[in-house]
């Protein structure tokens, strides 16, 4: 099954959704800043990021720009994750070089929907 690389700052957040991910049979490598986002995605290529763009260090909007500007890991989907859905954020994303969307809370089955689409898309 696809390896995701989940980038998420909040110890919760990320436990919650690590272990759904996993029960599904995906593999799952973690990432608590935009930093070692970049250095988790050059060194373990996984096939699709999950992206907290309120983050330390490097935020996912920059860590997002500078992952889709390397011509060898611009292929990798991301998928924005964010608390603050304000009008624009989706199109800010999608400007950022995300291939999609979605909004905290997790509602597990639409992203996992999201998740599954965009791994379908990309041949994993």
């Amino acid at each position: 099954m696809a390896r995701i690389l989940l980038v998420e700052d909040n110890e919760l957040n990320r436990d919650m959704l690590s272990r759904r991910l996993m029960r599904r049979g995906y593999e799952v490598a973690m990432a608590v800043d935009g930093e070692q986002a970049l250095v988790a995605v050059r060194d373990g290529q996984p096939q699709l990021v999950l992206m907290d763009m309120s983050l330390p260090i490097i935020d996912g909007w920059e860590a997002t720009r500078r992952l889709k500007a390397d011509p060898q890991l611009r292929h990798i989907p991301v998928i924005a994750l964010t608390a603050h859905a304000m009008s624009g954020d989706r199109e800010r994303a999608l400007e950022a070089g995300c291939d999609e969307f979605d909004t905290k809370p997790i509602e597990f089955e639409r992203l996992l929907g999201k998740i599954e689409a965009l791994l379908g898309r990309t041949g994993a």
